[in-house]
């Protein structure tokens, strides 16, 4: 069993659609970031950067932090969505580092500045829009003639798509990039994808590009 500690953002949604679809059962503990939830005592034992997600593996009482080092640490203990060894191991890791690095804290600038603080700093807006533009090619590029980031579905994937799934709020057309939209909508689709973006809870629907 499975403590997850999270809210309703793309890093958070991360861990709660891998854990639907590598079936492995959780119990979820929200943690209220717009309520300072994140800065409880009891919760900074488990997360010292006062960052959701995190989780305790009651198996073994392993706490983890780190969005992307929970994926790896889940695709190694269900042994699904991370191959175990070899090049398609480190495609995974790859793209999985990517997101850490790029879109996660790319376009989460561009959701405060674009989003949130609109004509406070036109510099930045401009700035961190190129970027995700940018992003936005990178990833197009690398789906032209694929299925997926690395080929077969895996936790690089599932990092990748709760940020993609906010385009809306980085007024990215995903009609200029045709291969993001496929993939996009695929996942979108998934049995898992629906329910693990609706935990903690409800804010509505997947959004899915008209």
């Amino acid at each position: 069993m499975i403590d997850l500690y999270t809210w309703t953002t793309p890093n958070g949604r991360k861990v709660s659609i891998a854990l639907e679809e590598m079936g492995l059962p959780y119990t979820v503990h929200p943690v209220d970031i717009g309520k300072d939830e994140q800065f409880k005592p009891e919760f900074l034992k488990i997360s010292p950067n006062n960052r959701i997600p995190a989780i305790v593996d009651r198996d073994n009482g392993l706490s983890l932090m780190e969005s992307g080092a929970i994926l790896q640490y889940l695709g190694d203990k269900s042994g699904k969505l991370l191959p175990k060894s070899g090049e398609k191991r480190w495609k995974v890791i790859e793209w999985l580092n990517w997101q850490m690095g790029g879109p996660g804290p790319m376009l989460g600038q561009v959701h405060h500045f674009v989003k949130y603080n609109p004509g406070k700093a036109p510099y930045a807006e401009e700035r961190y829009l190129k970027e995700a533009h940018r992003l936005y090619g990178v990833l197009n590029k690398r789906l032209e003639g694929r299925e997926y980031v690395a080929d077969d579905y895996s936790i690089a994937d599932i990092a990748i798509w709760p940020w993609i799934s906010r385009y809306e709020w980085q007024t990215i057309d995903m009609k200029q990039y045709p291969n993001v939209l496929r993939w996009y909508t695929t996942i979108a689709k998934k049995p898992a994808t629906q329910k693990g973006y609706k935990v903690p809870k409800d804010v509505g629907d997947v959004p899915i590009p008209a």
